[in-house]
C-alpha cells in the first residue's frame, strides 16, 4: 500500500519519536545479534582447535573472571551454549565453550567416532591439556584476566576432564564444578579446592556409587565438616581450610540438570583465590 509522504510530515513530534524508537530497536537487535559467543580457532601442535568464546566489553580494561565449560562425550560447543548459557547468567565473565575432538570413550563409543576429551594424563599425547593451555594463554594476551577467578565445569566426559584439569592445572583455578563424573585415579593428584559436584541418583552410565566415592574422597581431602542446607535441597559441607564441597544430588539420570548452570555460577561467584 502506498502511503503519501505528506501524511507523516517529517517535523511532527510523533513521527520523530517513532523514527527514533525504530532506530534504537534496530541498534539493539544488531547489538544482541553480536553479543553472544563468537567462534575462535587455535592451532595446537599442527591440529586445528576451536571454541565459542564470550567476552564482555570491559574485559580488555577490567579484571575479568573466566569460566571454561566442557561438553560431554558426543556433545559439542554449541550444545553447551544452549544447555549452559553461563554468559547470560554471568555476563561480566569471559566464558569459553571448547570443542572436543573424536575420542575413544571408556564407557561408550570405544571406536572414538564422537567428540570428547582425554581421560587421563598422557592420553592422546595430552592434546586437550595443551589445548587448554593455548586457550588460556591467548585470553591473557587479548584481555585483562582476573587470575584469582578462573573456573572450570563440565558434564560427563567434560566433568571427568574437569577433574583432570584439577589434577594437572589445579593451582590456576579458584573452584571446580563437575557433573555426572567420577575422579578415579585423579583423586591422588588433587589438592584442596572448592568444588560443586552434580550427580543423578539413577545415572546408568556414570554410576551414582562411583560419584559418591569421589565426593566422599574430596570431602576428606578438603577437611569438610557435617553438611548443612544449601539452595533448596542441596548440601554444603563447610571446610576448615576454605575448600567447601557442595553436592547437588538429584533423582534424575545421566541427563544434565537444567538448573545446574545457575547453581554453578552462584558457587563460582562465592570463591576466588586468596
Amino acid at each position: 500500500m502506498l502511503v503519501r509522504a505528506s501524511f507523516f510530515p517529517m517535523n511532527r513530534p510523533g513521527f520523530l519519536f517513532l523514527f527514533a524508537l525504530a532506530t534504537a530497536m534496530a541498534v539493539s537487535v544488531a547489538h544482541a545479534a553480536t553479543d553472544g559467543p563468537a567462534r575462535r580457532e587455535w592451532t595446537v601442535e599442527g591440529v586445528a582447535r576451536e571454541a565459542l568464546v564470550y567476552a564482555p566489553a570491559k574485559a580488555k580494561t577490567d579484571a575479568t573472571p573466566v569460566i571454561f565449560a566442557f561438553h560431554g562425550h558426543g556433545g559439542n560447543m554449541a550444545g553447551t551454549v544452549r544447555a549452559s548459557p553461563y554468559h547470560q547468567l554471568w555476563p561480566e565473565a569471559i566464558v569459553v565453550y571448547p570443542q572436543g575432538l573424536n575420542t575413544p570413550g571408556r564407557l561408550t563409543d570405544p571406536e572414538g567416532e564422537k567428540a570428547g576429551w582425554q581421560h587421563s594424563l598422557g592420553a592422546q599425547a595430552d592434546r586437550d591439556l595443551k589445548f587448554f593451555d593455548a586457550m588460556l594463554a591467548s585470553l591473557r594476551r587479548d584481555y585483562r584476566i582476573d587470575d584469582k577467578r578462573l573456573y572450570v565445569t563440565g558434564h560427563s566426559n567434560g566433568g571427568a576432564f574437569t577433574y583432570l584439569l584439577w589434577a594437572a592445572r589445579g593451582d590456576q583455578f579458584a573452584a571446580f564444578a563437575p557433573s555426572a563424573a567420577a575422579a578415579g585415579w585423579q583423586l591422588a593428584q588433587l589438592k584442596p579446592k572448592p568444588v560443586l559436584h552434580v550427580a543423578g541418583e539413577n545415572d546408568p552410565l556414570v554410576k551414582f556409587e562411583w560419584q559418591q566415592r569421589t565426593i566422599e574422597a574430596v570431602k576428606k581431602l578438603n577437611q569438610c565438616g557435617p553438611g548443612q542446607p544449601w539452595e533448596k535441597s542441596y548440601t554444603l559441607y563447610p571446610s576448615k581450610i576454605g575448600a567447601p564441597v557442595v553436592t547437588v544430588i538429584h533423582p534424575g539420570t545421566h541427563q544434565y540438570l537444567r538448573e545446574a548452570p545457575a547453581l554453578i555460577v552462584k558457587f563460582f561467584q562465592q570463591h576466588a583465590l586468596p
